[in-house]
């Protein structure tokens, strides 16, 4: 074996003869020992795999991306965040609070109009509202693998919200065995396999929202107060998110559900407790002249009720991996993320009128 002798351009050692591809070379610096090599033509046409002293290593990255840097240290052109604040118009709790106002005052004077100047309207507002929540849960439960299918469950939204309009509850019982069954039917021109595979998500969807939500037609039905009864339950849900969001960002400490959902606090809860049970038990004194002790009772059941449908479906999303279940409202993301503590509170709200002042 030969040594090549680069400071000779010839083989030191024994008679062999110097390759032609290496008679052009120059001698190397000391700075450089690969410079030559690096010229050379055959050096061009397959780049030596060896890494250059010359060459920083790659940074080293996790499987989820870079690595952090270590705890105390900086890294160059980053800037931090903002303490309370992520991304620009984001508050503390996570949302875009301008644009969540200002679709939270939309949707309330839709409501508040509908009460107003024709509380029948209110039965066109909650089967919208019924139908655009079908279509956003069913379109989220397809990272299931299921397929609801949504020409049935829509129709049969509308035929229960008119069914709690006219009839009552136990119509609007019939009509949720007649959507689940419709829906059923359609899914078996697909054969049995789809009706099983689909049947849990269309009892969900057909129970979860149109069927709770109709109870706020019933809610409207008295002539002398119904409009009242809406309000009243309306508003309590509000304050108890209000209540909540304030008593949270300035005192939550005690996670609730951390699994569920980390930013509820137990201060929170406190505070919307708080909120819905003073603030219904003064708007229904005034309002229909239901003793302050009863008002009290129902804002903080409706608060309770109105929570736990909020982690209801927090839960829901959580399990399917979504964080909003639509972005059609800006601030809020889909309308089911607004509606999920009201399809709680409304049928419950039924119940307590039903104790606290019956017709």
């Amino acid at each position: 074996m030969s040594y090549l002798d680069p400071r000779a351009g010839q083989a030191s050692g024994d008679d062999t003869s110097v390759p032609a591809s290496y008679a052009h070379r120059t001698p190397a610096t000391p700075e450089d020992p690969y410079a030559e090599h690096r010229r050379s033509p055959a050096a061009q046409a397959y780049p030596d795999p060896v890494r250059h002293v010359d060459e920083r290593p790659a940074p080293m990255t996790a499987p989820d991306g870079p690595l952090e840097p270590p705890a105390g240290k900086r890294v160059k052109g980053r800037r931090r965040a903002g303490r309370g604040q992520g991304e620009q118009g984001k508050s503390r709790a996570g949302r875009n609070l301008p644009a969540a106002i200002a679709v939270g005052l939309s949707l309330g004077l839709v409501v508040l109009a509908s009460l107003l100047v024709w509380p029948p309207a209110l039965l066109g507002v909650v089967v919208v509202a019924a139908a655009v929540g079908v279509w956003e849960t069913a379109r989220a439960l397809t990272v299931t693998g299921a397929r609801p299918p949504l020409v049935p469950l829509i129709a049969g939204t509308v035929v229960m919200t008119g069914l709690a309009w006219y009839e009552g509850t136990d119509a609007l019982t019939l009509g949720l065995v007649a959507t689940i069954g419709a829906a059923a039917l359609w899914r078996l021109a697909d054969g049995v396999q789809a009706v099983r595979r689909d049947f849990t998500a269309i009892t969900l969807i057909a129970v979860y929202v149109p069927f709770l939500l109709s109870f706020a037609a019933m809610l409207v039905r008295p002539e002398d107060d119904g409009q009242w009864r809406v309000l009243a339950t309306v508003v309590a849900v509000v304050l108890s998110d209000t209540g909540g969001y304030a008593a949270g960002v300035f005192f939550g400490k005690t996670p609730m559900a951390p699994k569920i959902s980390p930013k509820k606090s137990w201060e929170g809860f406190a505070g919307s407790v708080t909120a819905a049970a003073i603030g219904s038990g003064a708007l229904l004194f005034f309002l229909m002249e239901v003793p302050v002790y009863y008002g009290l009772l129902f804002g903080a059941v409706i608060s309770v009720v109105a929570v736990l449908g909020d982690l209801f479906e927090s839960m829901l999303k959580r399990d399917l991996r979504v964080k909003d279940m639509s972005n059609l409202l800006p601030g809020h993301g889909g309308l089911m993320d607004r509606l999920d503590s009201i399809l709680f509170a409304v049928p419950t709200a039924y119940l307590l009128f039903a104790i606290i002042a019956p017709n």
